[in-house]
């Protein structure tokens, strides 16, 4: 009886110990992510680039690379099968490229790629549907339809911005900086930075090409408008002004942006801010400056009215033009362009502010990261 006793205790003990173990395993795995990271070429980089990156411990390990000129921007499907990148080219050759990616081992296979038809896209997204490209000195943005392999058909229309901001420099012809889709897809957002406004398109299958809408979402002149994201929720909209250093908060309904708020990002009028991401819970929004007291400033979102409050500032490397955030919220990783750099800064969830970890990815220009997790 004794000796049966004994037995079941150790066929218990095994089984917790084997459980254990199977939920160690299976954490590891969550937190391991799979980084991809955007490199401009003109130096030594060769172009993409894949990490392991363990959100959870912050360590870091290459995975591969693959040679693409220029991939200043990438975006993955919602899958995580497919990566779209562009090739910001100031001449004939800037592409759009579709890639199968293997998560698991971070490498990249090249579907096709198709011509923007426009100069230095600089921006690309995707609703699993069509892939859209921002063409900043085109001034355009760009549509492909996704065929079932997770390729591109060609774009045969182009989407005109237009040029009448007041900075004679910086807005003197058009630049269309970003483009995505609303969070039901039924629309396409662009910033047509050199005529401070928002463009609005209707689009409501795979087949139809985007329709104009005759209203557009003006924004104060010389604002520079760059990058805008959506709230986890869809309710709010946030726009990052390269030229004001201005964030503008919308409520956001069925296709339509009512501002609701503005709030100053970069104080000392450097006129070059460039990206915007709020964390993953929602709470705090986080947006990066370049050209002086290059860094991220932090705001707190109000979770009933999505308004703004400036919580702090991070001093970051050079040219911080984009960043990102692990889905896990730990972490926050910058890539300095001109520091040749990305940095890794851990976030205090509760506080929004951010802490240098001293560790840092040393590579060539990088400016795009993106992380394909869970």
């Amino acid at each position: 009886m004794f000796s049966k006793l004994i037995m079941g205790v150790c066929a218990v003990s095994m089984l917790s110990s084997a459980c254990t173990t199977r939920n160690a395993s299976q954490q590891r795995a969550e937190n391991e992510l799979t980084m991809l990271v955007g490199t401009y070429t003109s130096g030594n980089s060769k172009g993409i680039y894949t990490f392991r990156f363990n959100q959870e411990t912050g360590s870091v390990s290459p995975l591969s690379e693959i040679e693409v000129s220029n991939p200043s921007y990438l975006t993955l499907s919602a899958d995580n099968r497919f990566v779209y990148a562009v090739s910001e080219q100031n001449d004939s050759t800037a592409a759009v490229h579709a890639f199968s990616f293997n998560k698991k081992n971070g490498t990249l296979q090249l579907l096709n790629s198709q011509k923007t038809r426009s100069e230095d896209p600089c921006y690309v997204s995707t609703d699993g549907r069509k892939v859209l490209t921002a063409n900043y000195s085109g001034g355009t943005m760009s549509v492909f339809p996704i065929r079932y392999d997770g390729s591109l058909d060609p774009s045969d229309t182009l989407f005109q911005g237009s040029a009448s901001g007041p900075d004679t420099d910086r807005q003197g012809t058009p630049h269309i900086h970003c483009a995505i889709f609303s969070p039901d897809s039924n629309y396409i957002f662009a910033t047509d930075f050199s005529a401070d406004r928002i463009l609005r398109y209707a689009v409501h299958s795979k087949e139809e090409l985007p329709r104009p809408l005759s209203e557009a979402v003006d924004i104060q002149p010389g604002s520079g408008p760059r990058h805008l994201i959506f709230s986890k929720n869809g309710k709010y909209a946030y726009l990052i002004n390269e030229l004001s250093g201005k964030v503008i908060a919308f409520a956001y309904a069925d296709g339509r942006l009512n501002e609701i708020q503005t709030i100053t990002a970069d104080t000392i009028q450097a006129r070059g801010s460039a990206d915007i991401h709020l964390s993953p819970d929602g709470k705090y929004l986080y947006v990066s400056n370049r050209l002086k007291e290059d860094g991220i400033a932090i705001f707190e979102v109000n979770p009933e009215k999505g308004t703004l409050a400036k919580v702090g500032y991070q001093l970051t490397g050079s040219h911080p033009r984009n960043f990102n955030i692990t889905p896990n919220g730990k972490y926050l990783l910058v890539a300095c362009r001109d520091s040749n750099a990305i940095q890794i800064f851990e976030r205090d969830i509760v506080s929004g502010l951010l802490k240098k970890t001293g560790e840092e990815i040393k590579m060539d220009k990088p400016v795009c990261i993106q992380f394909a997790g869970e």
